[in-house]
């Protein structure tokens, strides 16, 4: 009988573009010797659209809309970003208004992004249920947003200088009926998944990342507070009226895994408790900055009449950034999300560069998965939490 040879050399396999468990188009090449990683290389730009070229000619108005498809599951924070960059460049006031309802918007979809990080996480390491009662909750901030907005995912919402539209009559008792029952729905997470021998198995001592090394790598948001960092850009900028609220920034020590999740499921509860303080204390006043959007060009057109001021989103009058550049960053759910901004004196940005948190977390990729196993690949590109959209642009 003749005993079949061992074979010693080691194996290269291509995990994506089109795995099911690669949260979009990312392409990884992995090396392996049995189970064992010996080398994995990330392969980016299947979904390269060419947005920052594309803002180059674009008005902010106009651009508004096309930002909204980076990071496509928590689309209020690339808004944030493009109309918080014009505003610092003109100096220009939102009303008090305006700002609370930013806020809420931003911390609803926060909630959102997280829900669809906490689902597909899940079900990549093997446990289904969470991701059917992840789209639960998640439909619910949808209404909320389409409610308000007129759109469930791409909102098209805040505007130079404030938001779009005020909140609809009613909204306010819908969002807080929403708190309340979100937080039994995150009772119930932490008991189907925290305490999982089987999940913490998968997850516990896997892709741990020290706070020296997170800090090297430039990581931010929960990858960085998992690592016992305690550093979020709501309390480091005070954008916005965060500074108005009650609120703890969430980390961890251990930098694995599991600490990455904790941190997130602790954040959706804090962003509940930024909402009920909004809500509760919404001042009145205008929701955008009437000043800002005076059309000096026509004085005395019929469509500055009254019946014609309050038909629909009002469009902004077209607005020129300063002859300075500028750095803006906002605390987005993946991380640091962050806009240098070269104005020129005319509508268009002179340069428009994008620094997305998902591309920078990602570089640690490799590191992370050497000398593990090929199943922790899944885990550990999990963990990172990332949207093929924002890392290709």
């Amino acid at each position: 009988m003749t005993v079949p040879a061992t074979r010693q050399d080691l194996m290269i396999v291509n995990m994506g573009p089109h795995h099911p468990s690669m949260h979009g188009v990312l392409r990884l090449i992995v090396t392996l010797d049995g189970e064992d990683v010996i080398d994995c290389e990330p392969i980016l730009g299947y979904l390269h659209r060419g947005m920052e070229k594309i803002a180059e000619n674009r008005t902010i108005i106009q651009y508004l809309p096309y930002v909204t498809r980076w990071d496509y599951l928590a689309t209020m924070f690339t808004e944030a970003i493009t109309v918080n960059g014009p505003e610092q460049l003109g100096n220009i006031q939102i009303p008090k208004r305006a700002s609370y309802i930013r806020v809420i918007m931003l911390e609803l979809s926060r909630i959102a992004s997280h829900l669809l990080w906490l689902g597909p996480f899940m079900a990549d390491i093997g446990a289904q249920t969470p991701f059917f009662y992840i789209f639960r909750e998640r439909e619910l901030i949808y209404d909320l947003f389409e409610a308000a907005t007129g759109m469930r995912m791409m909102h098209n919402y805040f505007r130079i200088g404030g938001v779009a539209a005020d909140l609809p009559y009613g909204w306010i008792d819908k969002c807080l009926d929403f708190c309340d029952y979100f937080l039994t729905g995150i009772v119930e997470y932490e008991k189907l998944i925290t305490q999982n021998p089987i999940f913490l198995e998968r997850v516990e001592r896997v892709g741990i990342i020290s706070g020296e090394e997170a800090i090297n790598w430039g990581l931010s948001g929960p990858m960085l507070r998992a690592s016992g960092i305690e550093w979020d850009l709501r309390k480091v900028d005070n954008y916005e009226c965060y500074n108005e609220f009650d609120w703890e920034v969430q980390w961890q020590k251990e930098g694995d895994s599991l600490a990455r999740y904790l941190v997130r499921i602790s954040e959706m509860k804090e962003s509940i408790k930024i909402i009920q303080q909004a809500l509760e204390g919404i001042p009145g006043g205008p929701y955008e900055n009437l000043e800002v959007r005076r059309f000096d060009k026509v004085k005395d057109s019929e469509w500055n009449d009254f019946e014609y001021r309050f038909i629909s989103k009002k469009p902004s009058p077209t607005f020129e950034l300063a002859k300075q550049e500028l750095y803006v960053r906002v605390e987005a759910p993946k991380g640091e999300l962050g806009i240098f901004l070269i104005g020129d004196n005319s509508v268009f940005p002179w340069r428009w560069k994008i620094r997305p948190p998902g591309f920078i977390n990602l570089q640690i990729l490799p590191q992370l998965v050497k000398r593990m196993k090929l199943a922790d690949i899944m885990t550990i590109l999990g963990s990172i939490d990332i949207i093929m959209g924002e890392v290709d642009r």
